[in-house]
């Protein structure tokens, strides 16, 4: 980003060809990686939500490396073709731009990078949506609830206090009002009765949690498509239209691209405990060792 920052600026390339393939590869490899690693957390919450027993005992370090090691592995295979067939110039090299006439490899790095990943994530975060949504459910209807009951004794005798008293009953108790006539014909007693049911409460306590959810998700998955969606689109267009490339509107769609890695950790922590908890002992491990 310090090199593209530079280059940004100044619109012209200083380093040198040796530094320019560097540059290149590295960018396309680790804005690639970035990327996938999304699809890496999404399997990871998918699994760890609709296989939870099963996927606790199958959580490891091994198999955490082994996808992250598999992101990074897909992310070089995409950088490298371009290496196959860059030219060496004699002249001073002033532009520093990834060769967009191979066309064949530009569909093979826009689809590999983007295109697919992102009908992975939309595939599994609407799955994931699904389960969580049938899961807050089927807690809330399996769950008993109770009904709050306020019993108001009233009098008509002369002299005598209102008492009240509550209690709570389990669900199916119905509303119930007594009457008691003494042998005195100028004493009668009634008993009002108020129920409050909580099966209310927890529906809107669901409400809330599927409220959350959604947005988290639309959180993401907006983020991700509205910071990489032009980026890609307008790679694919200028492989087939060369007068169509202005270099001022590729630098904001690069670093629309580059915002996106910048929110992702915030999202990701503000939405899972999980990932909180790992922030956390990551600024602390750093903390101790400075």
């Amino acid at each position: 980003m310090p090199i593209s920052a530079l280059y940004t600026v100044s619109q012209t390339w200083t380093l040198g060809q040796v530094m320019c393939d560097i540059w290149l590869s590295s960018d396309i490899t680790c804005c690639t990686a970035s990327i996938l690693h999304l699809c890496v957390i999404a399997l990871d919450r998918y699994w760890a939500i609709t296989d939870a027993v099963e996927y606790t005992k199958k959580r490891t370090t091994a198999r955490a490396a082994g996808m992250i090691a598999t992101a990074w592995v897909i992310a070089i295979s995409i950088s490298l073709p371009p290496f196959f067939w860059r030219q060496v110039k004699a002249e001073e090299v002033t532009t520093c731009n990834v060769n967009t006439d191979h066309i064949f490899y530009t569909i093979y790095s826009t689809f590999g990078a983007f295109y697919i990943p992102t009908l992975l994530l939309i595939a599994l975060y609407g799955r994931i949506y699904v389960e969580a949504r049938k899961r807050i459910l089927k807690q809330a209807s399996n769950k008993p609830g109770k009904r709050l009951t306020s019993a108001h004794l009233i009098t008509n005798s002369p002299g005598t206090n209102s008492v009240a008293s509550t209690t709570s009953l389990n669900y199916g108790t119905n509303e119930t009002c007594s009457c008691d006539a003494n042998s005195s014909s100028a004493s009668v007693n009634h008993v009002k009765v108020t129920v409050s049911d909580a099966l209310l409460e927890k529906k809107r306590i669901s409400a809330a949690r599927e409220r959350k959810a959604t947005k988290t998700l639309g959180i993401i998955l907006g983020a991700y498509i509205i910071c990489w969606l032009p980026f890609f689109i307008y790679t694919l267009v200028v492989s087939v239209c060369a007068s169509c490339f202005y270099p001022e509107l590729f630098d904001i769609f690069t670093w629309l691209g580059y915002l996106n890695s910048l929110i992702n950790p915030i999202i990701y922590t503000m939405s899972n405990e999980d990932f909180k908890k790992a922030f956390h002992k990551l600024i602390r491990f750093r903390y101790c060792r400075s």
